[in-house]
């Protein structure tokens, strides 16, 4: 898995590639935790993301309560988006 980084200001980008599973889940969960804290707003592009595992959904919801709800996921794949409302999470995260 690839993770680009992008900075503006107070607001970050993460665009993971591939899959988010067991085996790489902490690379993201690095990404998440190193943001300097005056980050006020993360965005989860989720564009190249072919899979997620239940340790990447706990991540994302680890992100969403680390950044207070200003988290935002983007360009998710019918098939992400499947898991997300399997898990009922399409109804706590904001997602474009």
């Amino acid at each position: 898995m690839t993770i680009l980084k992008e900075i503006n200001g107070s607001s970050a980008v993460l665009k993971p590639e591939g899959w988010v599973d067991t085996q790489n889940a902490d690379e993201l969960k690095a990404a998440i935790e190193g943001l300097d804290k005056s980050i006020t707003e993360l965005t989860i592009d989720m564009e190249k993301l072919e899979y997620i595992s239940s340790a990447g959904l706990r991540l994302i919801v680890a992100a969403h309560k680390q950044m207070n709800g200003a988290l935002t996921i983007k360009n998710v794949s019918i098939e992400i988006m499947d898991v997300f409302k399997m898990t009922g999470f399409d109804k706590r995260l904001n997602i474009k």
